[in-house]
């Protein structure tokens, strides 16, 4: 084995980012065409008011767990998010299971978005996207165009990532103040054309059904409306500016995001008095809009759906690839997925997420539904391992050695690992108001097997690495360096620490 200089031996990211992009990332993420589809479901389920209600609760919940990804970016400004958590936390068999269901959560979002697209043209042309039929999937008809153009589109944004991450992250931007501009702006004009809009918005919660559940409803879905902000550590390691910023870009980007949400809710209530008088089935606010401000309206809607999908599509291959790229380079994925062009960019992630969501046009959207919603688990197990590690990593008092005394942030990690058991028992116990459908458990389960077969292949090598090699590949450094640096007065005394930092200047060349 040859002795290497450690830098050479762990494959990094380049630093590229700015901060406006990173928001745009961020917000982008989290507002996707689910904002402008389905309202007029949220509301059918929960009513206007309880829809909001639950829609705000649940961006307060995501910002007390963004709290905590603040407190391991700044610590650990490294990509692969909840995976890197999860083996600060928990150790390698928990990370592999982490990141196994979060690479799932990721990828099943860019598949969604590129349908959405579809989706939204089978509305604005429904002539064109209705030709050719092919089959029907779970009451769903398959067109051949919408499964030619979601196709198209899924590769474009492969094309565009695999340019360089300078490149998405201006195009993030962009998306997102056109996505912000065109919601402001069908805000304004529906609520002042409005006859009575306060008035229209009645029944504010759903008839004949409490309160409590009605806002329960909508609470669970939080952890998919929401999910987006979470790229963010992905991008870590790619930031160009402090690490120390990216909590109030993350908790920015979530206010920003519930406001949205609730401007689109509002408006598919308070423009008529009801839903009914519209008569639209395949897309309320898409026919209330049309009603009210005619094609012009329209095309603005359009267009700010077509940003909300590109920025999914966009931060989502982004994110994924760099997880696929992290659990690579700590061995627990084969090495192609963590080699790299010129630029510096984990090629062959982005091309993978390429190959799995491709044939997902020709599922039909019910069942593609079915994959995120079993998702959503996969996103509220990082949350809990990301507030773990963060409930570590902090102190309550000096009391605790070696560790950053911060104990408004380590409440705040504590209440965050509660949310997040909550959202995984609203999903999984049966009898909850928002679990999971009966196919939603059966993918569940058949994609924990799948990764439990996985993972018996991937063990042995998964596992050659010694802690401390883990460590440097999953974080660039070992735990104990971390709690040397905060334990600056036994840097030159601490002979343990030292002795078990040295293999790192020595390690295997694995690459």
């Amino acid at each position: 084995m040859d002795n290497v200089d450690s830098n050479e031996q762990r494959r990094k990211l380049s630093k590229s980012l700015k901060p406006s992009w990173v928001f745009a990332i961020a917000l982008g993420s989290s507002v996707g065409w689910g904002a402008f589809i389905l309202p007029g479901d949220w509301i059918g389920q929960s009513g206007p008011i309880g829809a909001m209600i639950g829609l705000l609760i649940g961006a307060i919940v995501m910002m007390i767990i963004a709290s905590s990804y603040g407190v391991m970016i700044k610590k650990f400004p490294v990509s692969g998010g909840g995976f890197t958590y999860a083996f600060i936390s928990a150790g390698k068999k928990w990370a592999y299971l982490c990141g196994w269901f979060l690479s799932l959560g990721y990828i099943s979002i860019v598949a969604l978005n590129a349908s959405a697209f579809s989706l939204l043209l089978k509305f604005l042309a429904p002539g064109f996207m209705k030709r050719v039929y092919l089959y029907s999937v779970a009451g769903w008809d398959v067109y051949l165009p919408e499964v030619i153009i979601s196709s198209l589109l899924i590769i474009l944004f492969a094309v565009l990532n695999s340019v360089g991450t300078s490149i998405s992250g201006r195009l993030q931007f962009y998306f997102v103040v056109l996505l912000i501009a065109g919601v402001a702006i069908l805000g304004v004009l529906t609520f002042g054309m409005a006859d009575q809009p306060l008035e229209n918005m009645k029944p504010i919660f759903k008839e004949k059904q409490s309160i409590v559940t009605s806002i329960l409803m909508i609470l669970a879905i939080a952890p998919w409306a929401y999910v987006g902000f979470d790229n963010v550590p992905q991008a870590a390691e790619e930031f160009e500016f402090s690490p120390r910023k990216a909590t109030l870009l993350i908790v920015f980007s979530l206010l920003t995001s519930f406001l949205i949400y609730a401007v689109m809710i509002g408006l598919t209530a308070w423009t008529f008095p009801s839903l009914s008088a519209i008569g639209g089935e395949l897309w309320p606010t898409g026919d209330i809009i049309f009603n009210v401000l005619g094609t012009v309206g329209l095309i603005v809607m359009a267009v700010a759906i077509m940003m909300g999908i590109f920025t999914g599509l966009n931060g989502f291959y982004m994110s994924a690839s760099r997880l696929l790229f992290s659990m690579a380079r700590a061995r627990a994925l084969p090495n192609m997925f963590r080699t790299m062009t010129k630029n510096q960019i984990p090629v062959w992630g982005i091309w993978f997420v390429t190959l799995i969501t491709l044939p997902t046009p020709w599922l039909g959207r019910e069942a593609l539904n079915w994959i995120v919603d079993m998702s959503s688990t996969g996103v509220s197990v990082a949350y809990f391992f990301t507030c773990l590690a963060a409930y570590k990593v902090l102190a309550w008092s000096v009391e605790e050695k070696g560790r950053e005394i911060a104990p408004v942030k380590k409440g705040l990690a504590l209440v965050g690992i509660i949310s997040s058991l909550a959202f995984l028992a609203l999903l999984l116990i049966p009898t909850s108001p928002a679990a999971l459908t009966l196919p939603s458990y059966i993918l569940l389960f058949g994609w924990a097997a799948v990764g439990g077969v996985f993972y018996l292949v991937i063990k042995k090598r998964y596992n050659s690495l010694t802690e401390e090699e883990t460590e440097y590949y999953v974080l660039g450094k070992t735990i104990e360096s971390e709690v040397r640096q905060t334990k600056p007065k036994e840097k030159s005394t601490n002979k343990k620490v030292a002795k078990k930092q040295t293999p790192l200047v020595t390690m295997k060349n694995s690459n």
